[in-house]
């Protein structure tokens, strides 16, 4: 049984947030548990303060342990700075009090705990013939070694999986890196366009059957948030009928995603610092591309930016941004590169075809970035340039289809059309 309420208008005040969390989490088999949490990193919108003080107040005096892991995926890890503003309270050497925080370690195998492996056939069945090949489940060994876990986190259109939330927070968000890169390129295959705003998609149905391959009791405690408040609280079964995500995902289909009649010509995505490199201010780009029309540009502003990727830079200097047809029409160049690096320089890049013959490559629209990328790394990157000092901001219009300025991109979900009928949301 799911407990929540979400509002397609207006939001939910703090004390109803907490009373919800509270009904959903007391129905959880928690007594006298050891409890793993896992969160988002500092990229999300998430009142994790709010959620910090509700789970220490509801939780903590419950179990035998309250502890979290901070589903990075391949992202940066966290200095106990960054975990204090995030949580809300202070963290040194990891702890917050008697309480561990927990860094994903992605990059070191001894992170990980084997629990088996989808079969290829399996695999064919679950992308439509898309890959067809085995692929190893392994997670954070945590997850293994507490009695419960449960995660909390944010649900929004995503690139990747079509929603985010749920049972991403174990793939990738905790995940070793051959099912990070597998999922992330399914996704490129299918194309984030089409992807984005989907609850059912290719790439859920494999996660969900490897989390499937997990022991260890999981339960969810989902908010739907924007930068103004929460709309809702989902708390529930993680898997099962994964009703209490699906519910989240429906009120974010409501919440998250705008339609309009006509598409845009020029947009000027303006990047919040939560985004700190392209790698993840990259979703300007993915949130507005499908209303953008052919031939229109993108422009991502982000002044603070300095680099493609904190992480994953050497490998994206190498292979540029490109779409996805350039590299499958190139895969015996291209095949050694890890899944979600080609995944990300496609999301970026966009729709486009490629000429193999006359070695020409024609995205669909153009993406600029006004960043401090140089104008160099830019060409070697094939990405447009403009200085971010010459970015007029009062010359860009939030209801001009030739000018609009995004404020705080990365978030909505921009689309041209009708909403389809989305369930699972109470006004």
């Amino acid at each position: 049984m799911t407990v929540g309420r979400g509002l397609v208008d207006g939001y939910l005040a703090p004390e109803e947030v907490g009373r919800l969390a509270a009904e959903g989490l007391a129905k959880l088999p928690l007594d006298g548990r050891r409890v793993l949490v896992i969160i988002p990193d500092g990229t999300r919108t998430m009142p994790m303060p709010l959620m910090f003080g509700i789970l220490e107040r509801e939780v903590g005096p419950r179990v035998a342990a309250l502890d979290y892991l901070i589903a990075l995926g391949t992202h940066s890890q966290m200095t106990d700075e960054q975990l204090s503003r995030h949580i809300g309270s202070p963290v040194v050497d990891g702890l917050a009090g008697s309480r561990r925080i927990f860094n994903h370690r992605w990059d070191d195998p001894e992170t990980f705990a084997e629990l088996g492996t989808i079969p290829a056939r399996e695999i064919a069945e679950l992308t439509g013939g898309r890959l067809n090949e085995n692929v190893p489940v392994a997670l954070n060994r945590l997850v293994t070694e507490y009695d419960h876990v449960l995660i909390c986190g944010p649900v929004f259109p995503h690139e990747v999986v079509g929603f985010s939330g749920g049972t991403k927070y174990l793939f990738p968000g905790i995940a070793a890196p051959p099912m990070i890169h597998f999922t992330h390129w399914l996704g490129a295959l299918i194309t984030s366009s089409d992807v984005l705003g989907t609850i059912d998609t290719p790439v859920r149905a494999v996660i969900n059957r490897a989390a499937a391959q997990l022991d260890t009791p999981l339960s969810l405690l989902a908010v739907v948030v924007t930068y103004d408040g929460v709309a809702g609280v989902f708390c529930g079964d993680a898997r099962g009928t994964y009703d209490t995500w699906r519910q989240a995902a429906a009120l974010s289909s409501r919440r998250h995603v705008v339609w309009l009649d006509e598409p845009f010509d020029r947009v000027l995505a303006v990047m919040p610092d939560m985004y700190a490199d392209l790698w993840t201010a990259g979703k300007g780009v993915y949130k507005t591309e499908p209303a953008i029309a052919d031939g229109g540009e993108v422009i991502v502003y982000a002044p603070h930016v300095r680099e493609a990727s904190r992480v994953h830079g050497r490998m994206l200097d190498a292979i540029g941004y490109h779409c996805r047809d350039y590299f499958l029409a190139q895969w015996d160049r291209f095949k050694g590169y890890p899944g979600g690096i080609l995944a990300h320089s496609t999301h970026v890049k966009g729709r486009g075809t490629f000429d193999n013959d006359a070695k020409v490559e024609s995205p669909r629209i153009k993406v600029t970035l006004a960043t401090s990328i140089p104008r160099e790394q830019c060409d070697r990157l094939s990405l447009g340039y403009m200085d971010p000092r010459e970015v007029e901001l009062s010359a860009w219009s939030t209801d001009d289809a030739s000018a609009r300025i995004v404020p705080r991109a990365g978030e909505l979900l921009f689309r041209v059309g009708q909403p389809p009928d989305a369930s699972g949301a109470s006004a």
